[in-house]
């Protein structure tokens, strides 16, 4: 695997695991066993049965718990603690033996892709659920699972590509955190009127 691939591998595998780690795990795995990618020897465990197995089951759990409003933001606070690490290992991983110097920096940025896209998915999710309908939910949740298969395709098939888009992900992410900020505080305001069992326009009124 040559340098841009690596980083193809690296950079697309932290972004993807931001968004859906197990389904990341998953289709890696899969495709391994099915001769469809070559996997760095590093990264070999993945195509491992029992790992595969584990991630498809907490993927078929996270499938329909992301799809539950306001319990898939329960959800995304939880996994900040998961997605974000396996992300930095993912990505580090990728680019196969290095000194630690190297490898500790290889960490350090892919748990910062990582970050950005969970932290742009849990904040959007949360304001998406300040709408009472669960129909804009379920869209954004299968958007997800077909941006993380189709980023997977990507990083084997298209690797500029992704680093490209990666590159350009987190340049936005970064000019849109004050947008960002806001949609979390109203998802944050829409649940708090929620438990309080208070209506949207009431708070309002109280809160001009």
């Amino acid at each position: 695997m040559g340098t841009i691939e690596a980083l193809s591998l690296a950079m697309g595998t932290a972004w993807t695991s931001g968004i859906n780690l197990y389904a990341t795990v998953a289709a890696l795995g899969i495709a391994r066993q099915l001769e469809l990618i070559q996997l760095p020897h590093n990264l070999e465990v993945l195509s491992h049965p029992v790992v595969i197995a584990i991630a498809a089951i907490m993927y078929f759990i996270e499938f329909f718990a992301d799809k539950v409003p306001y319990f898939d933001s329960g959800w995304d606070a939880i996994h900040t603690f998961i997605r974000v690490p396996a992300g930095a290992v993912l990505a580090a991983r990728a680019l196969g033996d290095m000194n630690p110097a190297l490898e500790l920096a290889a960490m350090l940025a892919g748990g910062s892709i990582a970050l950005a896209a969970h932290g742009t998915k849990a904040t959007t999710r949360l304001a998406i659920n300040a709408s009472p309908e669960p129909f804009t939910n379920w869209a954004a949740s299968v958007t997800e699972d077909v941006a993380v298969l189709g980023g997977i395709w990507v990083i084997f098939n298209h690797p500029i590509l992704m680093i490209i888009f990666v590159v350009a992900f987190v340049g936005l992410g970064l000019w849109l955190v004050p947008k960002i900020f806001r949609l979390a505080k109203r998802g944050f305001q829409a649940l708090r009127d929620r438990l309080s069992g208070r209506k949207p326009d009431q708070t309002a009124v109280v809160n001009p």
